[in-house]
C-alpha cells in the first residue's frame, strides 16, 4: 500500500488525486474494522439477539410471543444484529478514520483534537443508544404491549421488531451527537454561546416536536423521556461553545488602529518611494523657491540700469567748477550705455554744466 498523502507532511498541498487516494485508504480501513467487529460479534449472535429481545419479552402478555414467518428470517436477523453490534464495537476506529480524512483541511492546533473528538463522538453515540435501550424501550414497549390486550393477541414478527429497535437506537445515537456538532460549528464561527442562549426557548419547542415524532408511543411520558436528554445536551453544548468556540478579536481604539494602518502602509512602500514621499525637514527649510523666468529677467535689467546711472554720475561730480568750459565739451559726449536686450529705456540725461558768461567789454 502506498504512503498516505496526509501523512507526508501537514504543510504539503494535496491534489485531487491525493484526496481520492486518501479517501480510498480510509474507506478500506473502515471496511476492515467493520469486518473484524462483525466476525467477533457473530460468534455471540444468539446472545446479542436475546439481549435485543429482552425489553419486549418482559412486557409481553402471557398469550403473546415473537414469531417468524419464514425459514431464513431468524438467521438473517441474527446476522444483522451481529453486524450492528460489530459497528458499535469498532465505532471509535471508524470515527477516527473519518476525522483523519478531514484533518488536512484543519489548522495545526485543530489537528491535535482529532483523537479526543473521535473518542467523544463514539462515546456520545453509544451513550445515546444505551439511553434508548435502558430507559425509553421499557416504557414504550409496556404501553404498546398492554394496549387493548384484552381484545387482541399480540404476535409481533422478529424482523419488524428488529427494524423498529434499530431505527430507535440510531435516532438516539445521532441525537446524543449534539455537543460534537455544536463543537465544530463553534470552531467554525457559525454559532456561539450567546446565540445559543438567546435561542434556548425555540430549541426546547423543537426538541419536544422531534420527540413526539420519534417516540414509539403517543403518550407524554415517552415524549418527555426523549426530549429531556436533548434539553440537557443543549445546555452542555452551550458550555462547549463557550470554552471551545472561535474567539472574536477585541475592538482596537480608533487612534491605535489608524497608527497601525499608517505603519503598515509605510512598510509596504519600497525604500526609494518612501524616501521621495517623506523628505527630510532640514532640506525642505534650506531649499528656497527658484524665481520664475520673467522675474529673473526684470532683476537683471534693474541691476544694469542702476550701474549705468552710477557710471554717468561719477564724471559730473569729479569736474572742478573753474574749468567749466573745458568740462562742458568733455561732459557732452555721453558714455555708451549698455544695450538692454529686450526693453529699451531712455538713457539717463546727465545735468550739463552752466555756461560761463562772456566778460563785458571794457570802456
Amino acid at each position: 500500500m502506498s504512503q498516505n498523502p496526509a501523512e507526508a507532511g501537514p504543510e504539503r498541498e494535496m491534489s485531487l488525486l491525493d484526496h481520492l487516494e486518501e479517501l480510498r485508504q480510509r474507506l478500506v480501513r473502515c471496511i476492515l474494522a467493520a469486518a473484524v467487529g462483525f466476525a467477533v460479534c457473530f460468534a455471540f449472535a444468539e446472545r446479542i439477539l436475546e439481549v435485543m429481545l429482552h425489553p419486549l419479552k418482559v412486557v409481553l402478555p402471557p398469550k403473546s410471543e415473537l414469531i417468524t414467518t419464514s425459514l431464513t428470517e431468524g438467521f438473517f436477523v441474527s446476522m444483522k444484529a451481529a453486524f450492528v453490534a460489530g459497528l458499535f464495537l469498532v465505532s471509535p476506529i471508524i470515527f477516527y478514520q473519518v476525522w483523519r480524512f478531514i484533518a488536512p483541511g484543519l489548522y495545526e492546533n485543530e489537528r491535535k483534537l482529532v483523537v479526543p473528538v473521535a473518542f467523544f463522538t463514539a462515546l456520545c453515540f453509544v451513550s445515546g443508544a444505551c439511553f434508548g435501550y435502558f430507559v425509553v424501550f421499557p416504557f414504550g414497549f409496556t404501553f404498546l404491549a398492554n394496549y387493548a390486550a384484552d381484545v387482541v393477541t399480540l404476535m409481533p414478527r422478529l424482523a419488524e421488531y428488529y427494524s423498529f429497535c434499530l431505527g430507535l437506537l440510531l435516532a438516539f445515537g445521532i441525537i446524543f451527537e449534539m455537543p460534537v456538532f455544536i463543537f465544530f460549528l463553534a470552531r467554525l464561527g457559525v454559532v456561539d454561546s450567546k446565540w445559543l442562549r438567546n435561542k434556548r426557548r425555540w430549541a426546547v419547542v423543537v426538541f419536544f416536536v422531534v420527540a413526539a415524532i420519534l417516540t414509539p408511543t403517543p403518550d407524554a411520558v415517552n415524549q418527555i423521556l426523549m426530549a429531556a436528554p436533548m434539553v440537557v445536551l443543549y445546555e452542555i453544548s452551550i458550555w462547549v461553545a463557550h470554552f471551545f468556540g472561535k474567539r472574536k478579536p477585541a475592538p482596537e481604539p480608533e487612534g491605535e488602529s489608524q497608527e497601525a494602518l499608517e505603519g503598515e502602509q509605510q512598510q509596504e512602500l519600497p525604500p526609494a518611494e518612501a524616501e521621495t514621499e517623506t523628505p527630510a525637514p532640514e532640506a525642505a527649510t534650506e531649499a528656497a523657491p527658484e524665481p520664475s523666468a520673467p522675474e529673473a529677467e526684470a532683476q537683471v535689467l534693474h541691476d544694469e540700469h542702476t550701474q549705468a546711472e552710477l557710471a554717468s554720475a561719477e564724471p559730473a561730480e569729479a569736474a572742478p567748477a573753474e574749468s567749466g568750459e573745458a568740462a562742458a565739451p568733455e561732459a557732452q559726449p555721453a558714455e555708451p550705455q549698455a544695450e538692454e536686450p529686450q526693453v529699451e529705456e531712455p538713457a539717463a540725461e546727465t545735468p550739463a554744466a552752466p555756461a560761463a558768461k562772456d566778460p563785458e567789454p571794457k570802456a
